[in-house]
C-alpha cells in the first residue's frame, strides 16, 4: 500500500519537477531560478572584503540555507525520475551535484564556497521555462559553423604565433634591455598586446625603428581582428544556404524538457526524458 502511494506521488511529482506544462511546474521552475539568483549574488556580494567581514555570519547563514534547499531539490529530482542515473549522468544532473558540493567541500577546504558561482549555470532552465527552444536551434547554427571554422582558425592562429615570436624577437634585437624588452619572452608578449590593439602601455618602443615597427604591427592588428570573424560569416552563411543538411533539419527536434537535440524523423517523445516532442 504504501509503495503505491509512493509511486503515484512520485508520477505527479515529475511533471512539476521536470516539465513546465502545468502552473505548479512552472512556478517551481521560477521559484527555483529566483532561488539561484539569489545564491550567485549572496557569493558575489560574499567576496567583497568590507562585506564579508561586516556580514560573514549572515552569509553563511544564507548559503547553507540554499545548498540545503538545491540539495533537496537534487535528491527530489533522482527519486523523482523514472531512471535516476540517466538524470545523475546528464549534463544538468552533473550541474545540480557540483552546485551544491562546495559548500560542504568548505568545511574541509577553506575558499571552496566560492565556487558556488558555477550555480548560474543552473539559470539555463530559463529555456524549459518560457519555451525558447528556437534559440536553441540558432545555437546549432553558430555551433555547426564554429565546428566548420576550427581547422582554418587553426591555421590562423598557428600564423599568427609564428608572426609574434619573429615580431617579439625583433623587437629585442632593435630595442634592447635598456628600453624594458629585457628577453625574447616578454618581447613576445608585447607583440601579442600590440597586435591584438589591446595596449597595455607597460612596455613601449623608445627608437624610432622601434616606433615604426610598432607602427606597422598596430596596422597589421586590425587586418589581422577581422579575418576569424570573416571565417565564421562564411561558414554560418554556407549553413543557412543548406537547408537539407541533417543537424539542422526539421528532423533536428529539440526536446523542451532536457534540451536533448537530434532526435530521429517523426519521433514524437524524446530519447533521453520521455517528454513529448
Amino acid at each position: 500500500m504504501r509503495s503505491n502511494y509512493l509511486a503515484r506521488l512520485r508520477t505527479r511529482l515529475y511533471p512539476v519537477v521536470f516539465q513546465n506544462d502545468t502552473f505548479a511546474g512552472k512556478l517551481f521552475d521560477v521559484a527555483l531560478l529566483v532561488v539561484i539568483l539569489l545564491s550567485v549574488i549572496t557569493v558575489i556580494l560574499e567576496s567583497v572584503s568590507y562585506l564579508n567581514q561586516r556580514y560573514f555570519t549572515q552569509f553563511r547563514n544564507m548559503e547553507w540555507v540554499y545548498t540545503i534547499l538545491f540539495t533537496l531539490e537534487y535528491l527530489l529530482r533522482v527519486w523523482v525520475y523514472p531512471k535516476p542515473k540517466r538524470y545523475i549522468f546528464s549534463f544538468f544532473g552533473l550541474v545540480d551535484l557540483i552546485s551544491v558540493l562546495p559548500t560542504y567541500l568548505s568545511l574541509f577546504i577553506l575558499g571552496t564556497q566560492y565556487f558556488l558561482v558555477v550555480r548560474v549555470l543552473r539559470l539555463l532552465r530559463i529555456a524549459r521555462i518560457f519555451k525558447l527552444t528556437h534559440f536553441l536551434k540558432e545555437g546549432r547554427v553558430l555551433t555547426t559553423a564554429l565546428r566548420a571554422s576550427l581547422p582554418k582558425i587553426l591555421v590562423f592562429i598557428g600564423t599568427v604565433m609564428t608572426l609574434v615570436i619573429i615580431i617579439g624577437s625583433v623587437m629585442y634585437v632593435v630595442e634592447g634591455a635598456e628600453n624594458g624588452f629585457t628577453s625574447i619572452p616578454k618581447s613576445i608578449y608585447w607583440a601579442i598586446v600590440t597586435l591584438t590593439t589591446v595596449g597595455y602601455g607597460d612596455i613601449a618602443p623608445q627608437t624610432p625603428l622601434g616606433q615604426f615597427l610598432a607602427g606597422l604591427v598596430m596596422l597589421l592588428g586590425y587586418g589581422i581582428i577581422a579575418i576569424p570573424t570573416g571565417i565564421v560569416t562564411v561558414e554560418i552563411a554556407n549553413v543557412n544556404r543548406q537547408p537539407d543538411n541533417p543537424g539542422l533539419s526539421s528532423t533536428a527536434l529539440f526536446c523542451s524538457n532536457c534540451l536533448k537535440q537530434n532526435h530521429e524523423a517523426g519521433a514524437k517523445f524524446c530519447n533521453n526524458c520521455g517528454s513529448p516532442l
